[in-house]
């Protein structure tokens, strides 16, 4: 029954494009569906089910899952407060007279804010309340508005320290350990932190690059001028905001803190904004509380539920038929890169990027390592690739969440032509990337390793190397 687990897949796709169910439901009923079938059929035995309780309290144990809340709650003060409009307003200004000063800054806007928002359909919400009623009313064309909308709103599963990036980090260090211990292979276990960095060159890229296209786009249309100029208080919060924000990216990034302190710092800088601006009157701020508990409650239940939808997968013994498919993938790590941003491609369609981090990384990943050991590099790669599905219409997340958000509606062929330049952008990092694998690892610190070590080692020479590192003879 090892392709039961591959039917457990289609069927959750069904079911979500079919029924609209929340997927962390979807999850669960077909687990327990297929568990319960596998149990009577005799393709999965009983004991092996027992370890879920066990799994789920490991892995909610993490310490890095209390960045989870924190995130939302940053998410939702930034939907309620007028933050976002003010450095909108700020960075057209300084984009003086030039037509493609509002493109320029909804994607300044977006690299700046989108990393903390929690999540792309967030990000959506707070960008098409805030900021899309201005690009309308300096002249553009709700295509194209809609675009830009969604292109910045997806800068946050790139741009270091989103909690996509936070969430895949701690997954990719799992799959790196399972791959490592199939293969037997001396190699540097990979953590966040590692693939914070590795995102940063590709993002800093595609954000050029967009920026680009933004001017070269603008350019078409006429500066429209606008009442709207930004006050002296203005100014300052947003500079205010702005250096705060880049400050708080950038330690993270090079590692003074941790992504849970900066949530809890951007967390409590946005409450103190909140309640010094006035922002959170009215009954603003019980329902921020309301938000944050629903979505990371939604969050925790998909979390569970994608736990037990892998154990039951393994269960089945679907991950070895899947690690045997990977060996037949020609060319070798650049032939599994691929197959990685295949995978993740085809997923974006029906999953969003928590579902894909919470359920296709754990079943994918691990083999896929076994044959492109740099996990940096893939789960570059990974990222990339999500970002890009989450942009291609009529279907991708992100395009599905602006269409529905927007208040000035567009049709699916003028958004592709407005999409276009952004997604041509996308595909020319994706395959610098993929024949650059050194581009995941030039922001890393000196004397990392680039390059995995790949030296293997037999059973009971890795029993004598781990005691060797313990200090501990190895027995004659």
């Amino acid at each position: 029954m090892e392709s039961a687990g591959l039917w457990m897949l289609l069927a959750v796709a069904i079911v979500l494009l079919a029924t609209g169910l929340p997927a962390y439901a979807v999850l669960m009923g077909v687990s327990a569906l297929f568990a319960v079938v596998g149990v009577l059929a005799g393709g999965i035995e009983y004991p092996l089910l027992t370890a879920l309780p066990g799994r789920i309290i490991g892995l909610l144990e993490t310490d890095l899952l209390q960045a989870l809340p924190l995130y939302v709650f940053m998410g939702a003060l930034l939907n309620r407060l007028p933050l976002a409009d003010r450095l909108f307003r700020c960075g057209v200004a300084l984009g003086g007279r030039s037509g493609g000063a509002p493109a320029m800054a909804t994607l300044g806007l977006g690299a700046l804010l989108a990393p903390m928002n929690g999540s792309v359909g967030a990000s959506v919400a707070m960008l098409s309340r805030s900021v899309a009623p201005k690009l309308a009313a300096r002249g553009l064309p709700p295509a194209e508005s809609t675009a830009l909308v969604c292109v910045a709103s997806t800068l946050g599963v790139v741009i270091p320290p989103s909690l996509v990036l936070i969430l895949l980090g701690d997954a990719m260090m799992r799959a790196h350990t399972e791959a490592a211990n199939v293969t037997k292979a001396m190699v540097r276990i990979v953590n966040t932190q590692d693939i914070f960095r590795g995102a940063l060159v590709p993002a800093a890229l595609f954000l050029l690059l967009g920026l680009l296209v933004a001017w070269a786009l603008g350019r078409r249309h006429p500066a429209r001028s606008t009442a709207e100029k930004p006050a002296a208080l203005e100014w300052l919060t947003g500079i205010v905001a702005a250096l705060f924000v880049v400050g708080l990216l950038a330690g993270v990034a090079a590692g003074y803190f941790y992504a849970v302190e900066a949530a809890a710092m951007g967390g409590t800088a946005l409450l103190l904004f909140g309640w010094l601006s006035g922002g959170l009157r009215a009954g603003a701020f019980g329902a921020v509380l309301r938000d944050t508990m629903a979505v990371s409650g939604a969050l925790f239940a998909l979390f569970v539920a994608a736990t037990t939808f892998t154990l039951v997968f393994r269960a089945f013994g679907t991950d070895q038929l899947l690690d045997a498919w990977v060996k037949l993938v020609p060319g070798g790590p650049t032939g599994a890169a691929i197959a990685v941003l295949v995978i993740f491609a085809l997923s974006a369609f029906v999953l969003d990027a928590f579902e894909i981090v919470f359920v296709i990384v754990p079943i994918v990943m691990p083999p896929i390592l076994t044959r492109a050991p740099d996990a940096i590099w893939i789960s570059v790669l990974a990222l990339l690739a999500l970002q890009a599905s989450f942009l291609v219409p009529p279907t991708g997340y992100a395009v599905m969440m602006a269409r529905s958000a927007m208040k000035q509606k567009t049709a699916v062929r003028p958004l592709v032509r407005a999409l276009a330049p952004y997604l041509a952008a996308q595909l020319v990092v994706l395959a610098l990337v993929v024949a650059l694998p050194g581009l995941a690892h030039l922001a890393q610190p000196k004397g990392h390793d680039a390059s995995p070590v790949e030296t293997r080692l037999d059973d009971d020479a890795a029993r004598k190397k781990f005691n060797d590192m313990l200090k501990i003879p190895a027995p004659e």
